[in-house]
């Protein structure tokens, strides 16, 4: 009845039979990999997290230091002093500083000559030239105007800083993953529904050439059927190399040695969670509102310690001489002294009042600062949550449109074996077709990236898994279903 297939069209099908095998043993070698999973290795691998992580720990240091500030300071010192003679000293000039010396200078006046050489006899070396000596010092502030209490204060407010500003790059990196986690789940099934074109092109082009050796149809509509075969085999190529890209920006993202492929797939809800819930966690619990909580904490520790400036400081300190040479000055000298020191600043060159007004200011700032995040966050929910009900009710609508599209494919496909459509209409269904199915697709992974944001800003991104485990499968034609994978 129909003519001989050509050689070269009986290899075309066999290799287009064949290119799924291909790509499941490909997929074969690659480590299957649940969106959990992934996350958990995002958590543990990725640099920038890591870095927040260390940061929260030189944060912590930092605050430690701050509370040394309350210990006294105790040092050790040695010195050599040269001077240019040594220090003496003699009677007359001991009588010249006594009560009575004139008395006693006019005295030693009348003596013989020879003992008015006394005072050469007598003088007496206080220290040598070479001065070396070694003590112990400590100093121990008991009042400083708040000044240490204000610097704690701002290095836990940093502390905190550094640990909300971790909850950031840990909620940035989840809506990341779930981008490129679920782009490639999509670019998957794109690959399939690219694939099903061309195995459903290639039958039509089978029965194309049959008809044309029959006399049936024009050789014009053979044409139109392989042009429309080659277009598709060009597209499934495209959307390929989109898979690969996309396997391997996951891959990169979980920093997996071996190739990586999800197991989970792209899911949606009946209808979208409430808003209300969203919106009302996300401002009670968003570490940037954190951050900038922590910002005034640190304005206020300045304020405090700018106000310290115009207090006295108070302190007590010690001093105990360890070597202090055999000169009489030495063993006159005692071996330790304590005391109270006050220090009270009268005129300040650092700009203290100026540095108090900027400390207020910069108080006010942080204020309006998060007055306005907190408008851009509400904003941001309810964006995030409007475009989750869009891509839910476009998903839902375009079930009809594949139903419709399924039928006329049948249709078109079954008038031009009878003589009564042409190629070209039946390409047009199978691209119709094809365009829905990844329409709906799309708007799926739309809806999977909307509900992660606002799971992710709202600090629940924990409850992804309940809202997999709670998901309805996604069917796009009897041979192109995705579904809720088991969680790993």
């Amino acid at each position: 009845m129909f003519a001989r297939i050509p050689f070269s069209l009986r290899a075309l099908a066999l290799v287009t039979l064949l290119f799924p095998v291909t790509l499941v043993s490909q997929n074969a070698h690659a480590e299957s990999l649940s969106f959990a999973e992934a996350w958990q290795a995002v958590l543990t691998r990725n640099d920038a997290i890591a870095a927040e992580r260390a940061n929260v720990q030189r944060a912590e240091h930092m605050e430690n230091a701050a509370s040394a500030h309350h210990l006294p300071s105790i040092s050790v010192s040695g010195n050599y002093t040269r001077l240019d003679q040594n220090v003496e000293v003699s009677p007359s000039q001991l009588a010249h500083h006594m009560n009575g010396g004139d008395a006693i200078g006019n005295l030693a006046g009348l003596l013989p000559p020879s003992l008015g050489n006394l005072d050469n006899m007598l003088t007496t070396t206080l220290a040598d030239r070479d001065v070396y000596t070694s003590s112990i010092r400590a100093i121990w502030p008991i009042f400083t105007g708040g000044r240490i209490l204000a610097a704690e204060d701002i290095a836990s407010a940093q502390k905190e800083e550094a640990t909300y500003l971790m909850q950031m790059a840990q909620q940035a990196k989840f809506e990341d993953l779930a981008k490129v986690y679920f782009s490639t789940v999509l670019a998957e099934q794109v690959v399939q529904t690219r694939l099903e074109v061309e195995q459903g092109l290639a039958k039509h082009l089978d029965h194309a050439k049959k008809m044309e050796a029959q006399g049936q149809i024009a050789r014009v509509e053979r044409l139109q059927a392989e042009v429309s075969y080659d277009k598709a085999k060009t597209e499934r190529k495209k959307a390929q190399r989109d898979l690969d890209i996309a396997h391997a920006a996951l891959q990169t993202l979980v920093k997996s040695n071996a190739p990586v492929t999800p197991s989970n797939g792209l899911f949606t809800q009946e209808t979208v969670p409430a808003m209300s819930a969203f919106l009302a966690k996300t401002l009670a619990t968003y570490p940037g509102l954190k951050v900038l909580d922590a910002k005034r904490q640190q304005a206020d520790g300045l304020v405090d310690l700018e106000k310290g400036k115009y207090y006295p400081q108070v302190f007590l300190y010690g001093n105990y001489n360890l070597y202090e040479g055999d000169s009489l000055t030495a063993e006159l000298t005692p071996d330790w002294a304590v005391g109270v020191g006050v220090s009270i600043p009268l005129v300040d060159n650092g700009g203290r009042s100026d540095k108090l007004k900027a400390a207020h200011s910069t108080a006010v700032q942080v204020n309006h600062l998060r007055a306005q995040a907190e408008q851009d966050l509400s904003l941001l929910v309810e964006k995030t949550w409007r475009e989750a009900g869009q891509a839910l009710e476009e998903y839902q609508g375009l079930a009809s449109s594949i139903s419709l599209a399924d039928e006329n494919l049948r249709l078109r496909e079954k008038a031009f074996v009878q003589g009564l459509s042409t190629s070209l209409d039946v390409v047009d269904a199978e691209l119709y077709l094809a365009s829905i199915k990844t329409q709906q697709l799309v708007a799926a992974y739309q809806y999977v990236l909307s509900l992660s944001r606002l799971l992710a800003i709202s600090g629940d991104m924990n409850d992804f898994a309940n809202y997999q485990a709670a998901a309805l499968q996604l069917s796009t034609s009897p041979t192109l279903s995705l579904h809720t994978s088991q969680q790993g």
